[in-house]
């Protein structure tokens, strides 16, 4: 299952918005509203195909609200009227909004996709890709030429057959499944993707490096946003009627990237669900062989927004080979599922490739740290694993630990540290510190200091004056005023340690 906001967080801000979440319910179905009858059933969101004027439109939020509807969609203007918005904000189900121009049977088609994406475990490659390549083999028909479908981030999604007549250009990108760099700075110089990215009319590309023929691109839009475009290959000047044509497979094209990107984000929000049960207790299976680790993701100048950081890692794991991480938040926590093979290895998603990638991204950004928790053999092993993780992400975020790739094994003695130092807290319950701190507020005295550092370096007093950067005859004097302020007892192994926790309490 997935819900209205999830729903339309996967169909993207080109299709549809969120007005008023309501109750923000769980959907199964997509219905259109009829006259006379109950608007929709629980689980259901409700299309408001006939609705025209905020009249209508609020009484259709109410019938929905009396059926137990999820939610409702409105076209724009209607579904961000005032009296529109000012009634949603008082009932239970969800107000969006969709764009005046989008076709309700598109979003019946791409809601119902995505909700079937949402209802599969774990989904896995998506159909709708072989209808690209059927795409592109049309495209390539209608221009006589060999065609590329690439995204927005000029990655290849499909290409057309007969691509033996092409350049080494496209051979690099298709082979790559990515246009080459040194195209991409020719397209750049070109003002291309400038072109692509604010207007729909179609680019004619010169010629480039390493014998690139010339392009005509056509760009793929859906409510203003640019999504893809269909690369051709113009040895020859295309003909405008044949152009015309290829811009109108271009709007069917546009509803497959959407589909796509719809279930993309279906199959991410599912997984993180799915992986979030499983970190917090064991419930859920993880899609990768054990043993694994959970690692809490984060910098330590990182935004607020959970979900943006989310997105961050999201799209830095991607980058470096994951395509399909395991990532997930809890209680404002970004946390990845790795496989702990035991061994140095490349392959994504594992332990060694995230030390890696992390070694990579902090040539640019210092503050970025992965926190492992310890390996869990099993999915009851990875809420404590996740435990762990988090108490050491907290050290790093606290300055206690340095940011980098950091494993439970290697600082276990800080974390035993912190949980004493936790179960200890603020309550001295006794002994001769309360007196020492007391007299170091009001005299300016460093007896803390001064004792923390005897017991570090077990009663040493070279060593100790030397880390306080004082003599020790200086050491030696401000010991006995001390014990001359309260008796301090160190005759025994206890006493020491209870005393030190205390001071890394104070600390």
């Amino acid at each position: 299952m997935i819900s209205v906001t999830g729903l339309v967080d996967a169909l993207g801000p080109g299709l549809l918005r969120v007005v008023a979440p309501g109750r923000d319910a769980q959907v199964h179905d997509v219905v259109l509203a009829e006259p006379g009858e109950a608007a929709g059933r629980p689980g259901e969101i409700v299309l408001g195909a006939g609705v025209t004027d905020p009249a209508g439109a609020v009484a259709l939020l109410e019938r929905a609200d009396a059926a137990g509807a999820s939610g409702v969609v409105l076209k724009s203007p209607v579904g961000g009227a005032a009296a529109v918005t000012a009634a949603a904000r008082r009932l239970a189900p969800a107000l969006v909004e969709l764009q005046r121009d989008a076709s309700w049977t598109h979003v019946v088609w791409l809601a119902r996709g995505a909700i079937d994406r949402a209802a599969a475990p774990f989904p896995g490659p998506s159909g709708p890709r072989d209808d690209l390549f059927a795409l592109a083999d049309t495209a390539a028909e209608i221009a006589d030429a060999p065609v590329t479908l690439e995204d927005a981030r000029s990655r290849v999604l499909a290409y057309s057959g007969r691509q033996d007549s092409t350049d080494p250009a496209r051979v690099s990108t298709i082979v790559g499944r990515r246009v080459p760099p040194q195209v991409i700075a020719h397209l750049r110089a070109s003002g291309v993707f400038r072109k692509l990215a604010r207007s729909s009319d179609p680019v004619l590309v010169p010629g480039g490096p390493d014998g690139m023929l010339p392009r005509l691109v056509i760009p793929v839009r859906a409510g203003g946003e640019w999504l893809g475009s269909i690369w051709v290959v113009a040895r020859t000047p295309i003909p405008p009627d044949r152009v015309l044509r290829l811009a109108d497979l271009a709007s069917v094209l546009a509803l497959h990237l959407l589909r796509l990107r719809a279930e993309a984000g279906v199959a991410r929000r599912v997984s993180a669900d799915q992986l979030r049960a499983a970190l917090q207790d064991g419930s859920q299976p993880v899609p990768a062989p054990p043993p694994w680790r959970v690692v809490a993701l984060g910098n330590r100048a990182e935004p607020e927004d959970v979900r943006q950081r989310l997105d961050l890692w999201d799209a830095m794991t991607r980058r470096y080979g994951w395509h399909r991480p395991l990532l997930t938040d809890l209680a404002g926590t970004v946390f990845a599922v790795v496989t702990d093979p035991g061994r140095d290895t490349t392959e994504s998603g594992t332990m060694p490739w995230l030390r890696d990638v992390l070694t990579r991204a902090r040539a640019h950004d210092r503050t970025l740290y992965a926190a492992a928790g310890g390996p869990a053999d099993s999915p009851t092993g990875l809420p404590r694993s996740r435990s762990e993780a988090a108490e050491l992400a907290a050290l790093v975020a606290s300055g206690h630990l340095a940011p980098g790739t950091t494993l439970l094994e290697d600082v276990w003695d800080a974390v035993v540290v912190e949980r004493a130092r936790k179960a200890v807290g603020a309550d001295l319950l006794g002994g001769p510190l309360p007196a020492l701190r007391a007299h170091d507020e009001k005299h300016g005295t460093s007896y803390l200091q001064t004792l923390a550092a005897w017991l570090d370096h077990y009663g040493d007093p070279k060593g100790t004056a030397q880390s306080l950067d004082v003599h020790p005859n200086t050491l030696r004097h401000r010991l006995r005023r001390m014990a001359e302020t309260t008796p301090v007892d160190l005759s025994t192994p206890q006493r020491r340690l209870a005393l030190r926790l205390q001071l890394t309490t104070l600390e």
